[in-house]
């Protein structure tokens, strides 16, 4: 069957516009009977021409009829040679089911981006980034996303097959549990942005806990790409040793960011950009389901990844996304240059994280991790101490640190806190390091910017102490560097082995 390019514009409700095409349509199950299709399958297939400019999302209709056991879809689309610096062919695909297509709506079956060709669908089983459940009867509608569209445009391909046959059984996802044994009070470590099987990775559910655990993480949270299907995909797999959190990483074309912790199951929609104005309604969303809303690689470099919906509904920043790069550098002095607003309390100031992101290897999960300071290993508790700043980043769990700044009288804060001094009463700022090998240096950053620097020993271990004031210093936080690998030619800093957030020095 051969659609025509363009058949009418639809306009999502707040989100950017689609392209609805004509319905496919099947037999029913009596008409299926009669032509002998039976328990067997039925297929149609659908082909079409997007032009660059297309819209968004471009949605294919397809009219379940009853008696289906089982939904399958595969495609296919051109990759034409492009001038050196254009963009080629990039298109995403994803499914809806009968309940609808309405933004944040319930009927929301699946998703696997570009990371699949081919996807089916019964109440038993799916393929990982899809959900299980019936397939009624009903207009389901499969989901291309033309992300990007190479001058010559983009020629595609969908087939939809439908499985005839009675209905199984949908089994009772198994979550995982909102706590783990901790140490009460204590620093945990985390990882809170994956990706497995179930979106763009290629690590199974069982082999990214086997990768936390070998990097001594405390907690995890599953982030797949614009689908919630892991969140039931790690049963049998966390224990007293290993709090998994549920999440996603919600995937726009202005930004993702990463929804931690929020409820198991719980969907938040992608399809929109900056200027429909819809990011503030699924930041409520995220955090009504329990979760922390928390911008991953705003200068990231790949298509679609610059964070465009500024920092107001954040809950945080991921300032350190992989392997640490020139983005992450950007990233850190923009997110520095924010700190100034909440010297005297006067605005919330936006804590610092980071995550590997890892998707497969030989990316190294828990590279770097966020270290918390938290009430016990829960959701809850972590969140919390994430929220309040209390946190600070490290390449791996061999580092480790203390940072805290002391005044007269036995007062003192620590990261993330306030210590409130006279303006010149001299304030002791002091970091205890270990773990980040040889070459490393300490950096002691502030409003002003950079006003400390001293070389650790080559052990990769040392205490630091500086002395300054509340008047001096409205803020200090610590940086840990290694060494430059062009020897400084280039006047840039070195990799990042450590990082805390803030401690604010509040004048009396």
């Amino acid at each position: 069957m051969r659609r025509r390019d363009v058949l009418r514009l639809s306009a999502l409700a707040g989100a950017a516009g689609a392209l609805t095409l004509d319905p496919v349509t099947f037999a029913h199950a009596e008409e299926a009977d009669r032509e002998g299709a039976g328990d067997r399958e039925q297929t149609r297939t659908v082909t079409g021409h997007l032009p660059t400019g297309s819209p968004d999302f471009v949605y294919l209709p397809v009219e379940v009829p009853p008696g289906v056991r089982e939904l399958a879809v595969s495609y296919s689309y051109d990759r034409p040679a492009v001038p050196a610096g254009t963009q080629g062919n990039a298109c995403d695909i994803g499914i809806f089911d009968e309940r609808g297509t309405e933004l944040g709506g319930r009927g929301f079956r699946g998703w696997s981006g570009g990371a699949r060709t081919e996807f089916t669908i019964s109440a038993e089983s799916a393929t990982p980034a899809y959900l299980p459940g019936p397939v009624n009867a009903g207009t389901w509608h499969v989901v291309l996303g033309p992300y990007t569209v190479a001058p010559q445009g983009l020629n595609y391909s969908v087939t939809i097959t439908l499985r005839h046959g009675r209905q199984g059984v949908t089994p009772k996802p198994v979550y995982p549990p909102e706590r783990a044994k901790g140490r009460g009070r204590a620093w945990y470590r985390g990882d809170s942005h994956l990706h497995t099987v179930h979106s763009d990775g290629k690590r199974t559910p069982a082999e990214l806990v086997a990768a936390a655990r070998a990097a001594k993480l405390d907690f995890i949270t599953t982030t797949e790409h614009n689908t919630t299907s892991s969140h039931a995909a790690f049963a049998g797999l966390w224990g007293d040793d290993l709090l998994i959190l549920t999440g996603e990483e919600v995937t726009t074309r202005n930004g993702h960011v990463v929804a931690m912790g929020t409820d198991p199951g719980v969907f938040i929609d992608w399809r929109y950009r900056a200027r429909d104005n819809a990011f503030g309604r699924y930041a409520r969303k995220i955090r009504q389901a329990g979760g922390l809303v928390i911008p991953a690689h705003p200068h990231g470099d790949c298509v679609g990844c610059n964070w465009k919906f500024g920092f107001n509904d954040a809950d945080a920043v991921e300032v350190w996304n992989g392997t640490y790069t020139p983005d992450d550098e950007v990233t850190i002095q923009e997110w520095d240059n924010t700190l100034v607003a909440a010297v005297r309390g006067e605005r919330r100031w936006l804590p610092a994280v980071g995550h590997s992101d890892a998707h497969r290897e030989p990316q190294v999960v828990g590279h770097p991790q966020t270290v918390v300071l938290a009430d016990d290993l829960t959701r809850t508790a972590i969140q919390e101490g994430i929220r309040a700043g209390r946190a600070w980043i490290a390449e791996s769990a061999d580092v480790r640190l203390s940072f805290q700044v002391a005044g007269g009288r036995g007062r003192h804060a620590g990261i993330g806190g306030r210590l409130r001094v006279r303006p010149d009463e001299p304030v002791t700022v002091r970091l205890e390091i270990s773990g980040v090998g040889p070459d490393c240096s300490v950096r002691f950053i502030t409003d002003q910017g950079r006003l400390y620097t001293t070389a650790l020993p080559a052990s990769g271990a040392g205490t630091v102490e500086w002395r300054t004031t509340a008047s001096y210093a409205a803020y200090v936080r610590a940086e840990v560097r290694h060494a430059p690998a062009d020897g400084g030619a280039s006047g840039l800093p070195g990799p990042m082995a450590a990082m805390t957030n803030p401690i604010f020095l509040d004048e009396e």
